[in-house]
């Protein structure tokens, strides 16, 4: 049975209650009254997910749930930010109650393991697309951002690349998919801690969502620098070695997409305080290559033939 507009606002509120107690009021008026901490910014990201663009149609709810808040999360973890609020407008073609429950247990789920207030949003007729806007507090002075590197910096990014990639790739090709990369494709995960805990040791940093040779191609234009990538040095999960070799591989690593691992530079003096860091929060990080003065991202292979890619990496309104 389907539901009206008020009937899933009023869904939506009761399954999301919050104690923060920086939320002054949250769903159910014209708008949110929300206390920033003192002497903190306040870091906002937002982004939107489209039914056959972004997910597969045949994506469960609760993975889309969990989905939509983690790639924004992932924007947070890439500024160094602690997370705090979210909104959420979510468009459907019918106002089913089951699909929004499964939907909000993937969402709150994600939202109660970070500490996220639910704050507002809005709820419409349409194509299956949910936008998500996150709002986060960093000191400013510790903010990470793209514009950062410096000639000499070591480049690191965390986890594995290429999962969410692989598992699109046997998706589109009507293949068995393997479980563990249809998880990274669905449930991945923002790398918050490492990202706080890299605020005032990294320089510059980026989530990898595009695809790691064109999000560090953002980071060189804004540092106005180059990088140096040594693509076989890239860190592969077992599920995807043991799917994918050689160039296949190479590709959906360096140009895949849809990782939301934190790429970031530091100065090699950093390199004992990353190890550190990547020890006490959990989350393996690799180094990739490095910084140089230049203007573009080259990378090369373990025998130093430099390395091109079919492309680069996602871009949504090309042809």
């Amino acid at each position: 049975m389907s539901a009206d507009e008020f009937d899933l606002i009023d869904r939506i509120r009761r399954r999301a209650a919050t104690t923060r107690s920086d939320v002054l009021l949250g769903i159910g008026d014209d708008a949110a009254l929300l206390q920033v901490p003192a002497g903190q910014a306040l870091v906002v990201a937002t982004d939107t997910l489209n039914a056959g663009v972004h997910f597969p149609v045949d994506t469960a709810p609760a993975d889309l749930g969990w989905k939509a808040l983690a790639v924004n999360l992932s924007d947070l973890a890439a500024m160094g930010a602690a997370p705090a609020w979210c909104t959420l407008s979510l468009s459907m073609p019918d106002a089913e109650p089951a699909w929004v429950d499964g939907f909000l247990e993937g969402f709150l789920r994600l939202a109660a393991m970070h500490d996220v207030a639910l704050v507002g949003g809005d709820t419409t007729r349409g194509p299956l697309s949910v936008s998500v806007t996150v709002h986060g507090f960093v000191d400013p002075a510790r903010a990470l951002r793209r514009a950062a590197a410096r000639d000499g910096d070591d480049i690191w990014v965390s986890g594995t690349l290429g999962d969410a990639a692989a598992a699109l790739e046997q998706w589109r090709a009507n293949a068995l998919i393997d479980d563990a990369l249809r998880e990274r494709l669905d449930r991945p995960t923002p790398r918050l801690a490492l990202g706080r805990a890299l605020a005032g040791v990294a320089r510059a940093a980026i989530d990898v969502s595009d695809g790691l040779l064109a999000d560090l191609g953002h980071v060189c234009v804004a540092s106005g620098v180059g990088a140096e990538l040594e693509v076989d040095a890239l860190p592969a999960s077992d599920a995807l070695r043991a799917g994918f070799g050689g160039d296949a591989r190479r590709h959906l690593q360096a140009a895949g997409g849809d990782d939301y691992e934190v790429c970031f530079t530091a100065p090699e003096a950093a390199r004992d305080a990353i190890a550190t860091i990547a020890r006490n929060v959990g989350i393996a990080v690799t180094r990739i290559g490095r910084i140089v003065d230049g203007q573009r991202v080259s990378a090369f292979d373990a025998d130093g033939n430099e390395w091109h890619p079919a492309s680069a990496g996602w871009r949504h309104f090309s042809a």
